[in-house]
């Protein structure tokens, strides 16, 4: 075969007719000539960039999807915790302080738990003197914003109060606005509002 006589190849992936490269050249150093990649080849590539692209979109979709419901899950569970919680701030009996003060303490953290601390004891006594009691009823509650470890929950609390000088209860309607935070595993108040 000569330089110029070429034979004429049917590549079976690709329906375009490739020429075979002579055999003999006289250059020993000539670059070979590079195949066109088929049809077949390059449809194989553009799948496999599209699965590429679609198993990244749903990792970052699932991984939105997850933290949304962590966020829920702690939303739920610090509302629960906030109902819970404002039953417990609301309702005092003169007669049950340590247990109240207990109580509101053990729900309570930061700021709030040491500025509770504090005004307690100076309370105390006048809670005594003046035979005062008090129940708190949540009547609506529910998330303004949520984190995985700290959420803001707005409650209406209606409060029924009596004391020495008003036996017939009087009631009391509250907003309070309350934030949560997740200590050890627990939603404490870190902050109690009543706006």
């Amino acid at each position: 075969m000569t330089e110029h006589d070429q034979v004429m190849t049917l590549d079976l992936d690709s329906e375009e007719p490739e020429l075979d490269a002579p055999e003999n050249t006289d250059a020993p150093d000539a670059p070979a000539r590079r195949r066109r990649p088929s049809r077949r080849t390059v449809a194989l590539g553009a799948a496999a960039v599209v699965l590429a692209g679609a198993l990244a979109a749903a990792g970052v979709l699932g991984w939105e999807v997850r933290n949304e419901r962590i966020v829920d899950d702690a939303g739920q569970q610090a509302l629960a915790a906030a109902q819970q919680y404002a039953v417990i701030l609301t309702g005092v009996d003169a007669a049950k302080l340590d247990s109240n003060f207990a109580a509101v303490l053990d729900g309570a953290t930061g700021e709030f738990k040491d500025m509770y601390s504090q005004s307690s004891a100076g309370l105390k006594q006048v809670l005594i003197d003046n035979k005062a009691k008090a129940t708190g009823t949540v009547l609506a509650a529910g998330i303004k914003s949520a984190t995985p470890d700290k959420v803001e929950v707005m409650l209406f609390v209606d409060q029924a109060v009596t004391n020495a000088l008003n036996p017939e209860p009087r009631l009391d309607r509250n907003r309070i606005i309350m934030t949560m935070e997740k200590v050890d595993g627990r939603w404490l108040a870190s902050s109690v509002e009543l706006p």
